[in-house]
């Protein structure tokens, strides 16, 4: 029995050990939290004495008639853990009026705290939930600003503001060669968004327009905001498009003839695959990736070709959507362009995943109030894209390109184009 006995004790001793180790340590990591936010007060408090003491001279001593007086303390806020919290603030005057104290107008910012609730925001915390989503702070720092309304405030007057900031940006600047447009579907609403291509391979939210359907009055909106904010409308550029019948009508009437157009390949196979039953996906896959890859675009333009021929009889729309619009999904061909670089411009990939963050960070919103609301969480969704964003894949290729698309050879192209019509 003795033994028995000995066995249980040791057994649980083994297990409760563990435990107490964790209890231990989650006391040591409050009471570590706690010390590490007492000792930053006081060490906030020695600057501000610091501050006092250069503008006022040492405590307890006359200053001179260069140097304001001290003037007592009040209670003032900051700005902690993603909250604002109480704290002592020291006064001094000068001349009859407030002297700030250096150290005070830095931590008194409430950039931080805009900042905090834009990212908590972003990846996805909801307004209701922010408070929870922060460290506890000691009740004496009296922490507030947290709540679902305070939180809400904030994250509408920033998201206002940078999208004005945003949507009067200079683009003239940019050095911009290839615009990407793709549209996205919010709450019933349709924005549709541009992505510029500057010729050193980074990428730019250029704009958003948003209207009740995608239609071409709305892209020439865009393309029309885009101008009057630099992009030079008589020069050539790549655009990178869907299969949008409104977007390119668009950017025929505001471009005409100096805009070079690649419609997205990727969307171009599914439109087709979409016609076909799901026995026919991986042949007809095969054959358009294929040709989309050839050597050449003549190749490339034969391929296709033959493939509309066998799909014509057994499968006429699907023979039509891979005939509409067959030669703008090949452009690039016979540009001489690094194969990376000739695969990235050919699909609307660059924007699509600006497009997945959008909705990554729209996903929490449960109820669209108004125009203005989209439009500023898309805005919040292009700006966390943004942090993200590299160098256009295979961008060693672009001067290249820049060179054909504005070369003598265009713009006789272009000019000859222009007095046909």
């Amino acid at each position: 029995m003795k033994k028995k006995a000995t066995k249980r004790s040791e057994t649980q001793a083994r297990t409760t050990e563990p435990q107490r180790r964790l209890r231990l340590a989650s006391l040591y990591r409050r009471n570590l939290y706690e010390f590490v936010v007492q000792q930053g007060m006081m060490a906030l408090d020695a600057m501000l004495e610091q501050d006092l003491d250069l503008l006022c001279g040492p405590k307890y001593t006359r200053g001179g008639e260069h140097e304001a007086l001290r003037w007592g303390n009040a209670e003032g806020r900051l700005v902690m853990g993603g909250r604002r919290i109480k704290a002592r603030r020291p006064r001094a005057r000068k001349d009859g009026r407030e002297v700030v104290l250096p150290t005070w107008a830095e931590f008194a910012d409430e950039d931080p705290l805009d900042h905090r609730t834009m990212q908590q925001m972003a990846i996805g915390v909801s307004t209701r939930n922010y408070e929870r989503s922060l460290e506890e702070l000691p009740d004496e720092l009296d922490p507030h600003g947290a709540s679902k309304s305070a939180t809400s405030r904030r994250f509408v007057e920033m998201t206002e503001q940078k999208l004005q900031e945003w949507l009067s940006s200079d683009l003239s600047q940019l050095k911009l060669f290839a615009v990407i447009i793709d549209g996205i579907a919010i709450a019933e609403q349709s924005v549709v968004i541009a992505l510029g291509i500057d010729e050193n391979g980074q990428k730019h939210p250029l704009g958003l327009w948003q209207g009740a359907t995608e239609n071409a009055e709305l892209c020439i909106g865009l393309l029309n905001n885009l101008i009057e904010r630099g992009l030079d409308a008589q020069q050539s550029y790549l655009f990178v498009i869907d299969g949008s019948k409104a977007l390119r009508k668009a950017i025929r009437v505001i471009f005409g003839s100096r805009a070079v157009v690649q419609r997205c390949q990727e969307h171009k196979i599914r439109n087709v695959l979409g016609h076909l039953p799901k026995s026919l996906h991986p042949s007809v896959n095969k054959t358009m990736r294929d040709a989309y890859r050839g050597v050449s675009k003549q190749t490339a333009r034969k391929r296709l070709l033959n493939l509309v021929t066998q799909l014509e009889s057994d499968h006429p729309d699907a023979a039509e959507s891979l005939r509409e619009g067959l030669d703008e999904t090949i452009t690039l061909k016979d540009w001489n362009l690094h194969a990376w670089l000739e695969r990235t411009l050919s699909t609307t990939n660059c924007i699509e995943n600006l497009n997945s963050t959008i909705r990554r960070v729209t996903r929490n919103v449960k109820r669209w109030r108004d125009g203005s609301m989209i439009r500023r969480w898309v805005a919040a969704g292009v700006f966390e894209a943004r942090r993200t964003f590299r160098r256009l894949r295979g961008h060693a290729g672009i001067a290249a390109l820049v060179k054909a698309l504005r070369s003598p050879e265009q713009t006789t192209r272009i000019d000859q184009e222009a007095n046909v019509a």
